[in-house]
């Protein structure tokens, strides 16, 4: 009897030394599901408070609050548990404040495509310095 180890198996495996929920964010993936009321034009809002990534230059953390605003189209972005995870991909990237952004803004058009979205990037003050980023997507 052959054994065909499960994907979580297998990166245990391979990385020993990972925790369950390491392990979970390295595999998270972005999931969407049929928006209920297609046609119809709503706004969506959700907030992520506990937003981390490195600076690129320093490796100092950074800490944001993540906003997203949304219209979604044919599909619902997203399965909130799965974006939860991959917003703590973020957590040990060596990532500027406008590259996390712009990202998370890419990924996120490439889930649902949605008729429009706003990131915003709220980032708590280091060295006197607050930074907010803002990008957005129409269509």
């Amino acid at each position: 009897m052959s054994h065909t180890p499960t994907p979580d198996a297998t990166l245990a495996a391979e990385n020993p030394e990972l925790k369950y929920g390491e392990r979970v964010i390295q595999e998270g993936e972005l999931i969407t599901f049929p928006n209920p009321r297609p046609g119809r034009r709503y706004d969506i809002h959700i907030t992520l408070p506990e937003f981390t990534c490195k600076c690129p230059f320093s490796g100092y953390p950074d800490f944001a609050t993540i906003y997203v605003t949304y219209v979604p189209d044919d599909r619902v972005e997203l399965e909130l548990k799965a974006l939860k995870l991959y917003i703590n991909g973020y957590r040990d990237r060596y990532i500027s404040h406008e590259e996390s952004v712009n990202q998370i803004l890419d990924d996120f058009v490439a889930a649902c495509n949605p008729l429009e979205v706003t990131i915003k990037g709220d980032f708590n003050p280091r060295g006197n310095v607050h930074t907010v980023i803002e990008v957005r997507h129409s269509r």
